[in-house]
């Protein structure tokens, strides 16, 4: 493992074609860690990951251009971060990408903070409903051994 992974062992471990790789190596949505003394692409296991991200995010409807800008945004917005798509939870919701880090979700490619939690919300919502009682309907008619109301004011008074 030290030499790397093959495009041939890429291709069998990520299930993505070695004209994908290719395509993406030569517009450098995610290259290769090193290459041999020939010229042949070794892949280390930081860049499956990130292959095997970059797939599911394009099999979950984003392009990969869009991709592409949210790496280029991340490196802008977290600059302390080397392999976005290693070191962050990524989410996509359409064509939005959406970074969970540290408690907090940000749009990948505009940096803005998504501040409602709705997995928080849904938490807090369950447990006020377990807290409170279901409504009971009031009753039309009362019933026939009830007292009628003056005479159960009058036998409380005498």
């Amino acid at each position: 493992m030290n030499q790397g992974f093959s495009t041939r062992q890429v291709c069998r471990i990520t299930g993505l074609s070695a004209r994908q790789l290719g395509y993406w190596r030569k517009t450098g949505l995610i290259s290769p860690a090193t290459q041999t003394r020939g010229g042949h692409a070794r892949y280390s296991f930081v860049d499956l990951v990130s292959l095997k991200t970059a797939s599911r995010l394009i099999e979950a409807g984003v392009s990969v251009q869009r991709i592409r800008q949210c790496l280029q945004s991340l490196s802008r917005f977290l600059p302390n971060v080397d392999t976005p798509l290693q070191e962050l939870s990524l989410v996509a919701t359409g064509d939005v990408v959406l970074v969970l880090r540290s408690d907090a979700a940000f749009d990948a490619l505009t940096g803005q903070e998504w501040i409602l939690h709705v997995a928080d919300l849904e938490h807090e919502a369950q447990l006020l409903l377990s807290d409170l009682e279901a409504p009971h309907q009031g009753k039309l008619f009362r019933d026939l051994d009830d007292p009628v109301p003056e005479q159960a004011s009058r036998s409380s008074q005498g």
